[in-house]
């Protein structure tokens, strides 16, 4: 992921000034490299070892989110809503 990218994420989701590593930053900079990983692997089926991860980011975004929905109802429901998720 460009820098670039990155920092515009963090810009984006953080919930106070030097924050980088709020659930919310966490949960939106997993699903860009997801997002990144599932038009990679469009185009080459046969990569397991880069299936094998996109797997394992998917399953730690959903840890993530679960940890939002038990302890901040609310902030879990804008984090969904901004990355286009859950639908």
């Amino acid at each position: 992921m460009a820098t670039q990218v990155k920092q515009d994420l963090i810009q984006n989701y953080r919930t106070h000034e030097g924050d980088t590593g709020s659930p919310e930053v966490q949960v939106a900079l997993l699903t860009e490299r997801i997002r990144h990983l599932t038009e990679h692997l469009k185009t080459h089926r046969k990569d397991h070892s880069s299936r094998r991860g996109l797997l394992k980011m998917v399953g730690r975004r959903a840890r993530l989110l679960k940890y939002l929905l038990l302890h901040d109802r609310k902030r879990y429901q804008t984090v969904i809503e901004r990355l286009g998720i859950r639908r």
